[in-house]
């Protein structure tokens, strides 16, 4: 919905204006008051139940304009969601068989100083890992995440972020990436996922639930458990 990531862009520069944008404790009161007179008005929205309730993923995961479907998947996604504030986004695009991704993370993801948090460079390779999973057709959920850091990744500098399928067996996923400044790699990361059929990532996005078994009859798994087979059901090897 436009209007929603019209909403989206404005928290979000509010938010970085309220990390980065000195101001008098006079001014700042005056805006915090118009800013709270806002959440009130949309709060009272939700509470009336005059709408119905947002739709946390979308049902379409194929793209128009050349992105990669993760943002159309996921609008909220903490990383590439376009509705929600707090994410950057990262741009994601696919190059070959290489998920790329292009963001300049702004001071609200700084972690020392004028660098980016590194666990913000974590988040965003978890989820350009997975765009190259989805690629590969070989998506599903992260066993092991590894993250080295080579060098400071600095705040307000174009970063691109390139990943790729290493190995792929039907039952885990290994993949690649690596985030680069200025043409210097400052970030490596390796990361090991357990594959979902599409039926079954079509069926997560729809629901958002956990319950994404192939078999009508097979009761919904419980939802916490940290194994991905626990939490998906038994991963067969996909057909041919």
């Amino acid at each position: 919905m436009p209007e929603r990531q019209e909403l989206a862009d404005g928290v979000r520069r509010l938010i970085a204006a309220t990390v980065a944008i000195g101001a008098s404790p006079e001014e700042l009161a005056e805006v915090a008051v118009m800013v709270q007179a806002a959440a009130d008005r949309l709060e009272a929205v939700g509470a009336s139940g005059s709408t119905q309730p947002v739709a946390r993923y979308g049902q379409n995961p194929r793209s128009s304009d050349g992105e990669s479907p993760l943002s159309h998947w996921m609008p909220f996604d903490v990383v590439v969601g376009r509705s929600n504030p707090v994410a950057p986004p990262v741009t994601v695009t696919f190059e070959g068989e290489r998920a790329i991704g292009h963001v300049v993370f702004t001071a609200p993801y700084e972690g020392a100083p004028g660098c980016v948090h590194g666990a913000v460079i974590a988040g965003t390779f978890d989820i350009m890992l997975t765009a190259a999973n989805v690629l590969a057709d070989a998506a599903g959920p992260t066993t092991e995440l590894t993250i080295r850091y080579l060098r400071p990744t600095l705040v307000g500098v174009p970063s691109r972020f390139e990943a790729w399928v290493t190995a792929a067996d039907g039952r885990r996923t290994s993949s690649r990436g690596q985030l680069m400044q200025e043409g210097q790699v400052t970030v490596e990361a390796e990361g090991v996922f357990a594959p979902l059929s599409r039926a079954r990532i079509d069926a997560l996005h729809r629901r958002g639930d956990s319950d994404l078994s192939d078999d009508p009859g097979r009761p919904a798994e419980r939802r916490g458990s940290t194994d991905p087979d626990a939490v998906h059901g038994p991963i067969e090897p996909k057909a041919g």
